[in-house]
């Protein structure tokens, strides 16, 4: 049984690595395809994630839909992650693309406080805490002004408040749908409400930017994938830590790929971040002991 448990964790962590190099070459590939509308650089991520997602429920003979009872958190969980996709996405093409990802990771902590407040799930105070110091570290890659150069970090932080928002409805929906109906719903929702956005602001691209567009779409099925099947086989609270492995792979790719580092104030974001990322996973595992 002690054998299988570590075997789950070990595959666990491996499947949230996993997805966390996907959505760091996602975001890699959205910013090498040049100034293109946001619009379009979502709709092209949704299609390949429509096409993958509609592969596996063919192949499993799964539903497209999912249950009655379980549509409307479908519609919120789509409706949510659509327009988190969509800032995620502004704030990627105007921030350090390690700063635009950093900030999209406060959505752990904002999923403790939705589900404390949505699904009322108990939060303590040493977790309120460990959120208040999170959103101090997000201040810090921020760096608060009074100008327009705010904006894009003020939507990279509204990114992570429909994430959060789109995983506490994963959360509600649990075991009762098949993941690859969750993510074709979404992405297909996805679609529907992008394509006349992306009609009206299409521009036309080379090969090369169609390319981008659609590695991107691979690698954020990779990383959508890859976080659903991760926890299918361990609880968060074990390893959701390992999900701020992207904002190493982010920082290596933003150096080598753009030539461009984090300034020092940002790094002390990341480290006040991962360090109250960090705090949180050590006291669930202490908690755990006391339970068992």
């Amino acid at each position: 049984m002690k054998d299988t448990i570590i075997s789950n964790r070990i595959k666990g962590i491996f499947f949230i690595i996993l997805s966390a190099f996907g959505f760091a070459v996602m975001s890699a590939f959205i910013k090498l395809s040049g100034d293109l509308p946001n619009m379009q650089k979502v709709f092209f991520r949704n299609l390949v994630a429509a096409i993958i997602a509609l592969f596996l429920i063919l192949k499993h003979k799964g539903s497209f839909t999912g249950k009655k009872e379980n549509r409307k958190i479908l519609m919120y969980r789509s409706l949510f992650g659509t327009i988190g996709v969509i800032f995620n996405y502004y704030a990627i093409d105007n921030l350090v693309l390690s700063d635009a990802n950093m900030l999209n990771k406060i959505s752990p902590f904002l999923v403790v406080i939705f589900c404390a407040l949505i699904l009322k799930e108990k939060i303590n105070t040493k977790q309120i805490g460990a959120i208040l110091v999170a959103f101090i570290g997000a201040l810090f890659i921020i760096k608060p002004s009074f100008d327009v150069k705010v904006i894009p970090y003020l939507i990279g932080v509204l990114s992570a408040v429909f994430a959060a928002l789109a995983y506490t409805c994963v959360r509600m929906l649990g075991n009762k749908e098949e993941y690859y109906t969750i993510v074709f719903f979404f992405s297909t929702f996805s679609l529907i409400t992008v394509f006349p956005m992306f009609i009206v602001v299409y521009e036309s691209m080379t090969l090369m930017q169609l390319a981008y567009l659609l590695l991107a779409g691979i690698f954020a099925s990779l990383g959508q994938f890859g976080i659903t099947l991760a926890y299918k086989y361990a609880p968060a609270k074990e390893i959701s830590i390992f999900d701020y492995s992207n904002i190493i792979f982010s920082a290596i790719l933003s150096i080598f790929l753009f030539g461009v580092y984090p300034d020092k104030f940002s790094v002390v974001g990341y480290f006040i971040i991962f360090g109250s990322a960090f705090y949180m996973f050590m006291y669930n595992k202490k908690q755990d002991k006391l339970e068992k």
